[in-house]
């Protein structure tokens, strides 16, 4: 008798290769949108960025994937695609819902609580979403393959933690702060659910 094709190694190759394409996407829009506002608009686009309590509240769907320049983009490249990749790997729809909730709730208490005066943009909110997603994953949901990824994340990415620390006034630690909370959140509500034992 003749055993069926194992679906499993397929199914495996679909979901890398759906996330990649995704992570790849969020990376080439970041550094299209950098690259036509440094060239086309000079810059003025980061008036998108959110400022908190004046200004306008729709900001904060634009001001993660905004950057003060090269540098800043470069800075936030590698552990976004990193951890947008590994938060991606699983499940392609969740991954989209996570990224609306820290998008949307990171950034209302970013305007809500944030430095007044000032201009709070780029991915960095997103990072330490994934990141906080990725570690309320392994805690909620518990099963080994969460539980590995929440690990290989914590120790390549764990240090940045302290970033949620008003340690330089010109880096937006409440972005850093609210996004890692909102990464929390998303955790829980998409994970938190885990069936009882019967």
């Amino acid at each position: 008798m003749r055993r069926a094709p194992d679906a499993r190694p397929i199914q495996a190759r679909s979901q890398v290769a759906g996330a990649a394409t995704v992570t790849a996407l969020l990376v080439a829009g970041l550094w299209t949108q950098e690259i036509v506002d440094t060239f086309v608009f000079g810059g003025q686009l980061d008036r998108y960025g959110i400022q908190p309590r004046s200004g306008n509240l729709s900001h904060i769907l634009t001001a993660p994937f905004l950057h003060a320049g090269f540098g800043h983009l470069i800075a936030n490249t590698v552990p976004l695609a990193v951890l947008a990749f590994m938060s991606a790997l699983r499940n392609i729809s969740r991954f989209l819902a996570a990224t609306a909730v820290i998008v949307v709730v990171g950034g209302l208490l970013v305007w809500l609580f944030g430095r007044g005066g000032s201009t709070h943009l780029g991915a960095s909110e997103l990072v330490f979403g994934y990141l906080a997603y990725l570690l309320g994953v392994g805690w909620w949901e518990r099963t080994p393959a969460a539980i590995g990824i929440a690990v290989v994340a914590g120790v390549l990415y764990g240090s940045v933690i302290w970033g949620v620390l008003p340690t330089n006034p010109v880096i937006s630690w409440e972005a850093h702060l609210f996004g890692f909370l909102a990464g929390l959140l998303a955790a829980l509500w998409l994970h938190g659910r885990r069936p009882r034992a019967r």
